[in-house]
């Protein structure tokens, strides 16, 4: 869709898909899928690329484990996920034809989303593997070589990390004990956490517009007994959140 909600298009049928992403060119997207496997779980399967308008699809890793949540590095060159081998799950990363997988990140605990910085020099994660599980993720960065891995902080349970697009801040979701979840910001190196948003409800999937200045999001705000919800914007410190999307029945 455009960016003020209108000219929403829907692409070819996917069957059993997730985690569509878009190449930095806009020309393709990458996405998951457990169409050529017997896997049931949802979000964890291969990972595939296609055009954008949904033409040339293909698996990229075909790998009997379970691969998820592709991120595109910034050059196009190269996409980093988390793959589950040997019963444990790695950052890895590969060219965008699927070859020279490679693993940056030490295998343990579960991942539990990626965001790659606009230099392209280092990746964002989140792992439970510091401190025991129980959906207690902490934010990690590695750079893109495999080296110099380092915990920023303690972030609770938390997914959906995005990297500003001037490399300066990430944005996530962090949920409470209470089952809902809200936006927050912090900087690149751990200091300034700052919660954006403040509803009963579920605030998730934050990203940056390519200025910086504003923030998109999913918030079931408006229904809060549906499981879905709809798309939102909001300027970079919180202010003016304004819904963009409304369900079809």
């Amino acid at each position: 869709m455009n960016a003020d909600g209108s000219g929403q298009r829907r692409l070819p049928r996917i069957p059993n898909y997730s985690s569509p992403i878009w190449s930095p060119d806009g020309r393709k997207i990458a996405f998951v899928s457990i169409r050529d496997t017997d896997r049931s779980r949802f979000g964890q399967g291969d990972i595939y690329v296609m055009n954008a308008d949904g033409s040339g699809q293909r698996n990229l890793t075909g790998n009997p484990g379970r691969d998820s949540l592709p991120v595109w590095s910034p050059d196009g060159r190269k996409i980093a996920f988390v793959g589950h081998r040997e019963e444990t799950d790695g950052i890895y990363v590969m060219n965008t034809d699927g070859s020279e997988h490679r693993r940056l990140a030490p295998a343990g605990g579960r991942k539990a989303s990626l965001a790659w910085s606009p230099d392209g020099r280092k990746i964002a994660f989140l792992s439970d593997s510091a401190c025991g599980g129980d959906f207690c993720f902490d934010l990690f960065v590695v750079n893109a070589d495999g080296s110099g891995e380092r915990r920023l902080t303690q972030v609770g349970p938390a997914s959906d990390l995005a990297w500003s697009p001037d490399g300066r801040k990430i944005a996530f979701a962090r949920g409470y004990s209470d089952g809902n979840s809200d936006v927050y910001i912090m900087n690149a190196d751990g200091s300034g956490l700052r919660r954006l948003t403040r509803n009963p409800a579920n605030d998730h999937s934050p990203d940056w517009s390519p200025d910086g200045r504003k923030i998109v999001f999913i918030s079931n705000r408006d229904a809060p007994d549906e499981r879905v919800g709809e798309v939102y914007v909001m300027n970079a410190d919180g202010s003016g959140q304004q819904r963009l999307t409304q369900r079809r029945s």
